[in-house]
């Protein structure tokens, strides 16, 4: 039989131990709580991340206490593989992706708006396109399938009464990274291209490209939602980080439709200190002029987006009811 001094020593190392461990525990999940992973695209439709980040403003809105860590994707497919995967709390993209990941995963959801416009339609030169119409039997690149280009496309290539050949039309649709589009336009590689900006410019001043829809009638028009902000589900749960999100987003996309000259500065650094490249002054200009910087949201283009993407064979469903939450913007 144990001596009461020692059964007491005894409780009182359990009860240290309890103690330890639920600080352990409670501070494993407040490290978790304090790391927000945000992801975009090295782009100009991603302004709105960009300057938030570069103002400064995510850091304010967060405070000291949370570590933020930026994940930059190529396309909206990596983009939404790696919110799937954990690698990306929250950020941008295309509303195209988001919403076909959606429709499998009710996990993501669509809680702001970012960019309209920002994409355009330009032919090649030497293809013979100088219409929508001519398209048939062409190549058209595309940044990724299912990308929200792609998606505008189809919209465009519908009201001329063509198809994508893999929905039985006549039209084919060639994936290639935007930066890449140029040097298929030299090479005659493809005929045209539906991609976001500065490309289009891009392929109109470096490959001789002509403009066939500039952003304000391509698809939608300047409702054309190009880029939005996503969120993981577990990560909405946390509403204090979501709404400060948000509050720094806010605050970029005033910032920027009040100061685009700087606005354009903070954006072709950071682009240069990404990716090594920097952007023509022309170009940054030209893209600025082609895009508009919003949070809102038209979820009627969004449902039309997803009713596409069911006929494109992309998605099972074009049932999107819960993917827009907009209750922590407003």
């Amino acid at each position: 039989m144990l001596k009461k001094s020692t059964l007491y020593l005894f409780i009182t190392l359990l009860f240290i131990g309890l103690l330890s461990g639920c600080a352990q525990s409670s501070n494993e999940g407040g490290e978790e709580a304090k790391t927000v992973k945000i992801g975009y695209f090295p782009n100009l439709t991603h302004i709105g991340t960009i300057v938030a980040l570069e103002k400064g403003y995510f850091e304010e809105a967060f405070g000291k206490d949370v570590k933020i860590e930026t994940k930059t994707v190529a396309n909206g497919g990596l983009f939404m593989e790696a919110m799937a995967t954990k690698a990306i709390d929250v950020g941008t993209v295309g509303p195209g992706p988001l919403l076909n990941f959606y429709v499998k995963n009710k996990e993501y959801h669509l809680i702001s708006g970012a960019v309209n416009g920002g994409a355009v339609l330009v032919a090649a030169e030497g293809s013979g396109v100088e219409k929508v119409a001519d398209l048939d039997g062409k190549k058209v690149a595309i940044p990724v399938i299912g990308s929200t280009q792609d998606v505008m496309l189809r919209k465009s290539l519908k009201e001329a009464n063509l198809k994508a050949k893999t929905s039985g039309g006549t039209v084919d649709l060639f994936a290639a990274a935007p930066a890449d589009t140029a040097s298929l336009f030299i090479q005659k590689q493809v005929d045209a291209a539906a991609t976001q900006e500065p490309w289009g410019y891009v392929l109109e001043n470096q490959a001789n490209g002509k403009l066939l829809l500039d952003w304000d009638e391509f698809a939608w028009g300047k409702e054309s939602t190009n880029t939005v902000v996503a969120a993981r589900a577990d990560f909405l749960k946390n509403k204090e980080l979501s709404k400060q999100y948000l509050d720094a987003h806010k605050k970029a996309v005033k910032f920027i439709q009040e100061n685009p000259e700087e606005s354009k500065e903070v954006v072709m650094k950071h682009l240069k200190n990404l990716t090594g490249k920097e952007l023509n002054k022309d170009e940054v200009d030209a893209a600025f002029s082609r895009l508009a910087v919003t949070t809102d949201v038209n979820e009627k283009v969004i449902q039309e987006m997803a009713d596409i993407s069911k006929e494109a064979g992309y998605i099972p469903s074009s049932d999107i009811k819960g993917l827009i939450d907009l209750s922590l913007l407003k």
